[in-house]
């Protein structure tokens, strides 16, 4: 009877906390964004005072160069968003030619029905005023969380002192532990966003300088979309890849260029899971697979795109918390990826391992 009545105040708290981060990600996000990137900044910062700049302004000059690259490069992606907007009806033009063209070579095939079933697709019925005007409210909304990151960015560095004295006083039992624990998860959240940074900007140089290569206008805007798209892990990239691909065939007269693309994007993905991701963002936030999707789901159903890329470290933070307890230490295994090898496994490696020495001595 105790353990059921456990079971159900873990429930209501489960529930009553999904409720609060879904109902308060407006407040909650921009602030989550901002511990974040206190984080990322707090070297750049510290590099200021020590050449004795004073911490506010210390602070306020890492933001504006952070901002002023930020603002440079979203310069450059409106430009060229604007620019294939102007685009769409041309391109509206490609599908139809491109549909009734395909249909016709189909039509031979499967009958004169498949040709009359195509020609009834509406194909952008997406464009309509509503979803525009979502569109816009959302762009707003985006917008105005985004103007308050910064703020909260400065607010946690300046009082970066303030926060350490209330661990201290909270934790006055323990405060070794406490700190440890601070001190492990800073290293997580900022080893993942600054290791996010430079694979993302990997990612788009890759990716720009092919399609550079093969004539693609607007090279820029896709590169950056294939690059940030990437940040959410599993998805982002075949979402990315497929809008990519279907526009370098909409622009394009040979069927090569789109299967190469594809191609090269998945060669690009593989170099960066096997290569690129291991030794720039590091093994810092050692959660396992099947953790690592859950998080997504589930930052993706409570805070939409923030949630799926804030919520990986999130879990690395919450394994290093689970880790620390003695009584949740399980929890914090169950997140992990040390994968226990088996005993059957290991005795087969010992076999082969004998096996082979006797040929050599042999």
């Amino acid at each position: 009877m105790k353990s059921l009545q456990q079971f159900a105040y873990f429930l209501v708290i489960v529930v009553f906390g999904a409720l609060v981060l879904k109902e308060g990600s407006f407040i909650l996000v921009p602030l989550v964004w901002g511990i974040f990137f206190a984080f990322a900044l707090y070297p750049t910062s510290q590099w200021f005072e020590r050449r004795r700049f004073p911490r506010a302004l210390a602070i306020i000059v890492s933001i504006l160069l952070v901002s002023l690259v930020a603002v440079g490069i979203l310069y450059l992606l409106i430009n060229q968003m604007i620019g294939l907007l102007g685009e769409i009806p041309q391109i509206e033009e490609n599908i139809s030619s491109k549909v009734t063209r395909y249909s016709e070579e189909l039509s031979l095939i499967f009958g004169e029905d498949w040709r009359d079933s195509t020609q009834q697709v509406q194909l952008w019925d997406l464009f309509t005023t509503e979803n525009v005007n979502q569109t816009l409210l959302e762009m707003g909304r985006s917008i105005t969380l985004i103007g308050i990151i910064p703020l909260y960015t400065f607010l946690l560095l300046y009082y970066k002192d303030f926060f350490t004295e209330f661990l201290v006083r909270y934790s006055s039992k323990n405060q070794a532990a406490v700190l440890h624990w601070a001190n492990d998860s800073g290293k997580v959240i900022q080893s993942y966003l600054v290791g996010m940074i430079r694979m993302t900007g990997i990612v788009a140089l890759l990716s720009g300088i092919y399609f550079y290569s093969i004539g693609l206008e607007y090279f820029i805007l896709f590169a950056a979309f294939i690059a940030i798209m990437n940040l959410i892990p599993y998805v982002g990239v075949f979402i990315s890849s497929a809008f990519v691909i279907l526009y370098v065939f909409l622009t394009s007269d040979s069927v090569m260029y789109p299967l190469l693309t594809f191609v090269t994007l998945w060669g690009i993905q593989l170099l960066e899971n096997n290569l690129i991701t291991p030794i720039i963002v590091g093994s810092k936030v050692k959660v396992n697979a099947l953790a690592v999707i859950f998080a997504i789901l589930l930052g993706g159903w409570l805070w939409g795109i923030s949630g799926m890329v804030l919520f990986i470290p999130l879990v690395g933070v919450l394994k290093i918390t689970l880790e620390r307890s003695e009584k949740l230490q399980a929890f914090g295994y169950l997140l992990s990826d040390d994968v226990p090898v088996s005993e059957e496994k290991e005795n087969f490696w010992k076999i082969i391992q004998k096996t082979f020495l006797s040929k050599r001595k042999g």
